[in-house]
């Protein structure tokens, strides 16, 4: 069951995923900073 292939497979899946969070939270970071002017507190 741990061959080169399963383990490629589950690297490749581990970065996609990695790569999914890093887009959504930049986005939501990216979407709070911008919203900061034009706070009025």
């Amino acid at each position: 069951m741990l061959d080169g292939a399963f383990l490629s497979h589950v690297l490749f899946w581990l970065i996609g995923a990695m790569s999914v969070g890093a887009v959504a939270l930049m986005t939501g970071a990216l979407f709070a900073m911008g919203r900061t002017g034009y706070r009025k507190d």
